[in-house]
């Protein structure tokens, strides 16, 4: 009976099994692929109309297939599957010696079909489409490998400064990605037909894939996905929700993820697009998500696109400043000073988009801060927010409302003046108050009256504590002689 079976199982395929060239099927079959770099399933070979023998695999090789040009027109589809299904293969890479010749084959496939789609020399049937974009999807949707914050257990701010991870693979892989947006942007592409294989699942994994650290590969799936996002309107909502999932988990769960920085790049693109009067679903979108991509500890890796994102936000509704200003002052370091200098950069671009009604809803905590960071002993954080009076819509502003600003600031002022070390951060404060003064005289004096006289009742204050506790040591002493 076992033999029976095991001759059923084994019995060779028939030629409705089989193409004309000796391979089972396209579609969602797996021909051409191997489970390991070494193994294929054998498969015999066919010929073309000019006797050209058609690319076989077996166990230890791979032969080549004929070019485009080399092969009559009504013929090129079905040389464009077999390609494809050569490209299936999956080889080792970490080994540069192993199987050479086959990878080589492999390369000049991907070439060819790259070239191919590119040049637009005629219409993929959708058979194809989908053999390529399951060709595709074997190649670049795999495990990454483990990333060096995994290591350690956590991302510095410095990361940036050491030298990426770069894939053995990339020779492959980045034919493979140039394959996929070059179907994507080609105007033959009909987006109702190409939607059914570039489905959710497919930008899904696609998004996974941001997580590696080549910097190379994460430049293609940015540009790919942009264009996947433009092309594809029905998928839009969709890749807005999945890169915010994206955002909350790497927020309030992991911290670990290499391409957001990437991720913000093409939402800084959507953004810029988004109509007038402003979703409230983008709205909930920067304060659920963009405003807290503040907090963790790696922001240095991805600090400039964010700002230009928020940044878009406000000059697209200046209503917005506000929300984005104290939701700044909600994630302000305290211990980071390295952030904190990140941070004041971002202030500046947002205070330059924001009008004066914004303006003045927020100022009171606003400068309260400036204030705190003026007195930094950390010269760079000082030094930073100094150089916010360099801009004249700023500075339009506080002139505008100095009143209210002069007060908060002007004990940090005199402060350094006094006493911090660093001569530079002296220097700028020095034309700061005195910027102030030729403002508004009078109100400057006034103020600098109210501080001399606050200064004289903090002395006063300290010499009352001081005698204070000397009567009680004195108290102590006597009590102890006693």
């Amino acid at each position: 009976m076992l033999n029976k079976f095991m001759k059923r199982g084994s019995r060779k395929p028939s030629k409705s099994d089989t193409d004309a060239y000796g391979y089972p099927p396209g579609g969602n079959q797996n021909s051409g692929s191997v489970s390991n770099s070494k193994g294929a399933a054998a498969a015999t070979g066919g010929q073309f109309s000019d006797g050209t023998a058609a690319a076989t695999a077996t166990t230890a090789t791979i032969e080549v297939l004929p070019m485009f040009r080399d092969v009559p027109v009504p013929e090129r589809q079905l040389l464009f599957l077999k390609k494809c299904q050569i490209c299936c293969f999956q080889f080792d890479f970490s080994d540069t010696l192993e199987m050479v010749r086959e990878k080589e084959i492999k390369r000049q496939n991907l070439v060819e079909l790259v070239d191919y789609v590119q040049s637009g020399s005629g219409k993929i049937s959708e058979g194809n489409q989908e053999e390529m974009i399951r060709m595709i999807s074997l190649n670049i949707f795999r495990c990454l490998p483990p990333g060096s914050h995994e290591n350690h257990g956590s991302v510095s701010i410095e990361t940036e400064e050491d030298d990426p991870y770069l894939d053995p693979s990339w020779p492959h892989l980045q034919l493979v990605y140039e394959l996929l947006l070059r179907y994507v942007v080609s105007t033959d592409t009909d987006a109702k037909i190409a939607k059914r294989y570039i489905d959710h699942s497919f930008v899904l994994k696609l998004l996974d894939m941001f997580d590696t650290e080549d910097p190379r590969e994460r430049e293609y799936l940015k540009t790919i996905l942009h264009r996947i996002y433009g092309k594809f309107m029905v998928h839009r909502p969709f890749i807005r929700k999945a890169i915010n999932n994206i955002f909350y988990q790497f927020i309030y769960e992991t911290e670990k993820n290499c391409g957001i920085a990437e991720l913000l790049e093409i939402l800084g693109s959507i953004i810029n697009g988004f109509a007038l009067p402003m979703k409230e679903e983008h709205k909930l979108f920067l304060i659920r998500a963009l405003i807290p991509l503040h907090k963790p500890k790696s922001i240095g890796m991805y600090h400039q696109q964010l700002s230009y994102c928020i940044t878009q936000f406000v000059e697209k509704d200046h209503k917005l400043a506000d929300t984005v200003i104290r939701g700044l002052l909600k994630y302000w370091p305290i211990t980071n000073c390295q952030k904190e200098v990140l941070f004041l950069g971002e202030l500046e671009e947002v205070l330059e988009a924001t009008q004066a009604a914004e303006f003045q809803r927020c100022m009171v905590p606003l400068f309260s801060k400036i204030a705190r960071c003026l007195n930094s002993p950390h010269f760079q954080v000082a030094e930073r927010a100094l150089f916010m009076w360099n801009n004249e819509h700023i500075v339009s502003l506080m002139a505008l409302n100095r009143t209210v600003v002069l007060p908060i600031i002007f004990e940090a002022l005199e402060t350094n003046i006094q006493a911090h070390w660093n001569p530079a951060v002296h220097g700028l404060t020095i034309n700061i108050r005195k910027m102030f003064m030729e403002m508004d005289a009078e109100f400057f004096e006034e103020c600098q009256r109210q501080h001399s006289e606050k200064q004289a009742h903090a002395r006063v204050a300290e010499d009352q504590r001081r005698q204070t506790w000397q009567r009680l040591a004195d108290s102590s002493v006597a009590h102890q002689i006693g």
